[in-house]
């Protein structure tokens, strides 16, 4: 599947991150070579995936929360890119990034990760969290903050994976499509979308 949007030169893409303050290091990627056709939206953005990083939501949640779109909404950028990060970041072991395709079988998440994998899953079909699945995350999560910041990371990343799917953002150059064995979710593009 051919990008929707050219993608910028990355010379050109570090032009534009460093005049509208996105950190430069996000200028390769293949998502702001795309964003920063419109450098407010791309600022945007970016401000709002780093203020995520920095949240009362415990990391490792959030990346499997995150693993869990990317399998449900078949964003193979999204997947790919954050294979990765989860690991080598977050404390995700391979097991538990493969777990999200399907985590309502077998026995390997725990009570707060299957609460909140309910509640991302609550929110791709409703756009919404159900009161029982909000009282649920309260108590697996423990604060109001927490709750706060899952919401959030749901809302940030299924905005991404709608993003990276209605522009057909590519993967970048040499970069296998989801890892760590290319199977798809039925119904995905087994090409970069």
């Amino acid at each position: 599947m051919n990008e929707r949007i050219e993608m910028l030169s990355i010379e050109d893409s570090r032009k534009a991150a460093e005049q509208a303050g996105v950190p430069v290091r996000l200028a390769d990627l293949s998502v702001f070579r795309t964003l920063l056709h419109r450098p407010a939206i791309a600022k945007a953005i970016a401000d709002l995936l780093f203020a995520n990083f920095s949240s009362e939501l415990d990391g490792r949640l959030r990346e499997l929360v995150i693993m869990r779109l990317g399998w449900a909404t078949g964003s193979v950028y999204e997947w790919t890119q954050h294979w990765p990060i989860a690991q080598e970041q977050f404390g995700c072991s391979p097991e538990d990034l493969l777990a999200v395709r399907d985590w309502r079988s077998g026995g390997h998440f725990g009570a707060v990760e299957r609460a909140v994998l309910e509640a991302t899953d609550e929110t791709i079909e409703t756009g919404s969290l159900s009161e029982p699945t909000f009282r649920a995350c309260a108590e697996q999560l423990g604060s109001a903050e927490a709750c706060l910041d899952l919401v959030s990371a749901i809302g940030t990343w299924r905005l991404i994976s709608q993003v990276l799917k209605s522009l057909s953002v590519p993967l970048e150059d040499g970069v296998a499509a989801w890892p760590p064995d290319g199977v798809a979710p039925p119904g995905a593009d087994s090409l970069p979308s």
